[in-house]
């Protein structure tokens, strides 16, 4: 019975040495990490529409109450005691459920990509906004000192104006791809029909199902790679030069060697205007050549490059190099740190959903890393530039883009049919 492992003393959330009460939405591949992340606190209920993930979960944590159905939780959120949710389900769900959680005020931890679409980027951050609740972005990465020595750098204004941003991440697939599924029928113990949540109705694929990596090759289920791993790459420089919205986007691109099941690009090239700087995105499943990150052997390949009128700096994850334009770079020295070092990505949520503060990827912030991908997927589906005006926070004159920007889903899901952007 769901309720039925239910605590029955509410133990208080936030102020006290007690530990925060936590639910779990998805608890297999990424989910499983997520649980190791938080298990200082009290996991009091775990949710995965695989029965064989749940009760692994459920093993580790015997007095969660656990449900197959995301729904009965937050339903039920009050009377299980819950004080903050915790996503990391397939990409396609983490809306829904991100969604439901902030209706009913609880704080939000949601792997990334947060959304799929402009009016699901849109309506996530209205929620927020009236939920008032520490929200945070699985955009680990964003806690690391590197990221913070480049920020440093490109604020401190010793490179001068930076005009253009390119990124990337790229590896080689083969033209084989992630292969071919047999035609079977789920796993037991796997609710398909749950795990397929608002997607349209389709027969099971065992690559599809497999793990976040293969996500990634199925357009419905992901987007592709670029929601896959921008969020984590342009990050950066959204953060670095406080970009806003890109005021037009730009995409092209397409499948045109990997032959697989899936049908997400293996190649696609992004470029966004923002005012005074332009910034473009590449990705390729199929050449995994990295410029200075890399070359020879496949392998996935990340990184950044800011290039300024005394410099340019280019950064991966874990270091950044300076390449002064001649003798215009007169102060080569780094700059002083102004940062302070984050206490880890997951610990800054937990923390800040006792102080009731934001973290520092909360969706306030991160929907400008959203928006700029939304845009830039629906740029590649339409075929053209999308333009998009900063203030209103609409398309401009482009009705077949507002259409699009509109997510489908099947009944019993539904999207709220008055919130189209215009």
């Amino acid at each position: 019975m769901f309720l039925a492992h239910v605590a029955k003393k509410r133990l208080p959330a936030g102020g006290g040495p007690e530990p925060l009460r936590l639910a779990c939405i998805g608890v297999g591949n990424r989910g499983w990490d997520n649980v190791q992340d938080v298990r200082g606190e009290h996991l009091v209920a775990l949710c995965d529409v695989d029965a064989g993930y749940l009760a692994r979960a459920g093993d580790a944590f015997p007095d969660a109450v656990r449900t197959s159905d995301y729904r009965e939780l937050i339903e039920h959120h009050a009377r299980i005691g819950i004080d903050g949710v915790v996503i990391a389900t397939p990409d396609h769900t983490h809306f829904p459920i991100a969604r439901d959680a902030l209706r009913a005020g609880l704080p939000v931890y949601c792997e990334k990509p947060l959304t799929h679409t402009l009016a699901e980027s849109r309506r996530i951050l209205e929620l927020s906004r009236a939920a008032r609740v520490p929200t945070q972005l699985g955009t680990q990465i964003h806690a690391g000192e590197n990221y913070r020595r480049v920020v440093e750098w490109i604020r401190s204004g010793k490179l001068g104006p930076v005009s253009v941003v390119r990124t990337f991440n790229v590896m080689n697939q083969g033209p084989d791809g992630l292969g071919h599924a047999p035609q079977q029928d789920p796993p037991p113990g796997l609710d398909w029909d749950l795990w397929l949540g608002p997607l349209s109705e389709r027969p099971y694929n065992s690559l599809m199902a497999a793990n976040s990596y293969n996500h990634c090759s199925f357009w419905d289920c992901s987007g592709g790679w670029t929601p896959g791993m921008a969020p984590h790459i342009i990050d950066l420089p959204i953060w670095a030069l406080d970009l806003g919205v890109p005021l037009v986007t730009s995409c092209s691109g397409g499948r045109y060697v990997v032959r697989d099941d899936g049908d997400a690009p293996d190649t696609q090239e992004i470029l966004w205007q923002y005012p005074n700087v332009t910034m473009t995105w590449m990705m390729s499943i199929c050449n995994s050549f990295a410029f200075d990150f890399g070359r020879g052997s496949p392998a996935r390949r990340l990184g950044i490059y800011f290039h300024a009128l005394r410099g340019t700096l280019f950064t991966d994850y874990g270091k950044h190099e300076v390449v002064p334009e001649g003798n215009l770079l007169e102060d080569a020295a780094p700059p002083e740190r102004s940062l302070a070092s984050s206490p880890g990505h997951e610990r800054e949520w937990l923390d800040c959903i006792k102080t009731r503060q934001q973290p520092s990827c909360n969706v306030n912030y991160h929907y400008k890393v959203d928006l700029a991908l939304t845009l830039g997927n629906l740029a590649y589906k339409l075929g053209r530039s999308v333009r998009f005006d900063p203030q209103t926070e609409k398309i401009i004159g482009d009705e077949e883009a507002v259409k699009l920007a509109r997510p489908v889903y099947r009944d019993p899901w539904k999207f709220p049919a008055e919130y189209l952007p215009g």
